[in-house]
């Protein structure tokens, strides 16, 4: 019984410990600072669509366009934003679909990459985005991965 009480009161004192550590901390909250420029922004982009282009069967991307990150009034507030275009191609024939996204930063790091339905992308500098152009996508992707790493069961 005695091993039971010594081993609760030294579990109490260490979630005691753990919660001081976690509530005491510096006494100063932390300032983020929501405008710091996006300094990965295409590597971010490229990996947000990759997830997108899986779960769609796009397997090639061509013609992808990309404009500077720069700060926009978003609502009350400014944040960087870009625009990114692409023509997307699809598993099936025929299977093309021009797209225009907006993305919206915060704290430098991707916070949303939506579809525009307005002109909120009209009137950019898009530059080449040669980076999605040439970004493996889909099954083929897969498919080319296993086969150079040897890995294919057939």
């Amino acid at each position: 019984m005695a091993k039971k009480a010594h081993k609760a009161f030294l579990l109490s004192i260490l979630a005691l410990a753990l919660a001081a550590c976690s509530s005491f901390g510096s006494g100063k909250d932390v300032a983020v600072n929501p405008n710091v420029f996006p300094s990965a922004y295409k590597r971010q982009i490229v990996a947000t669509l990759i997830e997108l282009f899986k779960k769609n069967e796009t397997i090639s991307v061509s013609n992808a366009l990309i404009s500077p990150p720069v700060l926009a009034q978003v609502g009350q507030d400014q944040r960087y934003t870009l625009c990114v275009r692409y023509t997307a191609h699809g598993t099936s024939p025929g299977m093309v679909a021009d797209s225009t996204r907006r993305a919206y930063f915060y704290a430098g790091q991707l916070n949303q990459l939506v579809p525009v339905k307005d002109e909120a992308c009209s009137g950019v500098a898009y530059q080449p985005f040669k980076e999605l152009n040439s970004a493996c996508l889909g099954k083929a992707c897969e498919e080319r991965a296993k086969k150079k790493s040897g890995w294919s069961l057939f």
